[in-house]
């Protein structure tokens, strides 16, 4: 719903939650699973837990029921478009939001919404801030100036240090405005401590894991360059070493590239060594199962959650040798790091974390483990991004400019 057409006001939102903090709008096109997503309910969590209110507008998905549970408000809006005229009609739908709400700060995740958002709240008189969450490709000038709305907040927020200098290579911006706040890896959910054997042993049940099998894990969703096709190659260099490989996520809708890794699996003769499987609902307990978990992405990713995620729970990690993979592994220590989209590269790193001395292993768990506790966890993220949201409030107001 917008505020037009529900009767909650600000002032009544704070009252049934008790918040006595700011009032901070978070928009993105859905709540479908992902990285900026699960950012978003994190953050509403933290601002409401610091005693603010977080308020979420977006087209909607199945992590609304998450942004409710932790007592946000989610506004529907039609944030995914692109259309610049809906963009247009946004700005007006947004600039409603912030003036019925009393919203503080506008916090933008994406690029269609941020177009509208920005010009709300230089209309408003409202603080804006982003979060540069990948490095946007662009082959003219007219999507470098889409995607520099992005770095065009009070303060820019980048996920990992290689989109900072993707942001200060590309675009202008004071340096002084733009930090790195890493992404963040839920320790409550990921910790090796609370898995009990139990959630594995239904788990490996379900998927029917061979006891002692060693299991190559490959968690993202089927697109091509999450670099499955890349995988199946390497594994195809494997026969003499036994192993069971969970390929799991959803092809959302990529039915045709589903069948193709089906393909490429009869013709690897990988059958019955490879599974192709929908979303896990226990990603903790499935990456506990694998010996290895591998991140394979041909095109750089910003953080990489996967990486972050099999880490906290002490998994050795094989990862694309670009992105935010490199600042979250120790190479040779907590995983293997190989060229993107070499294939025969990534199945030496296979051999390597396969063949892990039970010792090595051990050690490995612990320093990865004790890396993603000390930099890459959800409470450092919120912490700072909250110190942030604070010292954009301390500074006054923002000069209003023109609508784009």
């Amino acid at each position: 719903m917008t505020a037009a057409e529900g009767n909650i006001t600000a002032t009544q939102v704070k009252s049934a939650t008790g918040a006595q903090g700011p009032v901070v709008l978070q928009v993105l096109p859905a709540l479908v699973t992902g990285g900026a997503e699960r950012g978003t309910v994190d953050i509403a969590g933290a601002i409401i837990a610091d005693g603010g209110t977080a308020i979420v507008a977006s087209e909607g998905g199945p992590m609304e029921n998450d942004l409710k549970r932790l007592g946000a408000l989610h506004l529907k809006l039609p944030l995914a478009s692109k259309n610049p005229l809906v963009i247009h009609r946004n700005v007006t739908r947004l600039a409603r939001v912030i003036e019925s709400y009393k919203v503080d700060l506008v916090h933008a995740r994406s690029r269609a919404p941020a177009w509208s958002a920005r010009a709300a709240a230089r209309r408003t008189g409202c603080h804006f801030v982003t979060t540069f969450h990948a490095p946007y490709n662009f082959s003219n000038a007219l999507k470098k100036r889409y995607n520099a709305v992005m770095a065009d907040g009070e303060r820019v927020i980048a996920i990992s240090e290689f989109i900072a200098e993707h942001v200060r290579t590309n675009y202008k911006i004071d340096p002084k405005m733009l930090r790195v706040i890493h992404r963040g890896v839920d320790l409550a959910r990921f910790d090796p401590d609370r898995v009990s054997a139990e959630r594995m042993i239904q788990l490996s049940t379900r998927w029917r894991l061979a006891d002692g099998q060693p299991l190559i894990l490959m968690p993202g969703r089927l697109t091509r360059w999450k670099g499955q096709a890349v995988l199946l190659e390497a594994l195809s260099k494997l026969r003499d070493i036994e192993y069971r490989c969970v390929l799991v996520g959803s092809d959302q809708g990529r039915t045709a590239y589903r069948r193709e890794l089906e393909e490429l699996i009869n013709q690897h003769g990988l059958a019955g060594r490879v599974s192709l499987l929908d979303e896990c609902s226990d990603m903790p307990a499935a990456y506990m199962l694998s010996d290895v978990v591998v991140s394979a992405s041909t095109d750089p990713e910003g953080f990489g959650r996967i990486v972050g995620e099999a880490q906290a729970l002490g998994r050795p990690v094989v990862a694309s040798d670009h992105g935010g993979a490199r600042e979250q592994l120790l190479a040779e220590r907590t995983g293997f790091l190989f060229p993107s989209g070499n294939a025969e590269a990534l199945a030496g790193s296979l051999r390597k974390a396969l063949g892990l001395s039970p010792e090595a292993r051990a050690q490995l768990h612990d320093e990865a483990i004790a890396r993603v506790r000390q930099h890459f966890s959800k409470d450092q993220m919120c912490a700072k991004t909250l110190s942030l949201y604070k010292e954009v409030l301390r500074a006054g107001a923002w000069a209003p400019g023109t609508d784009p």
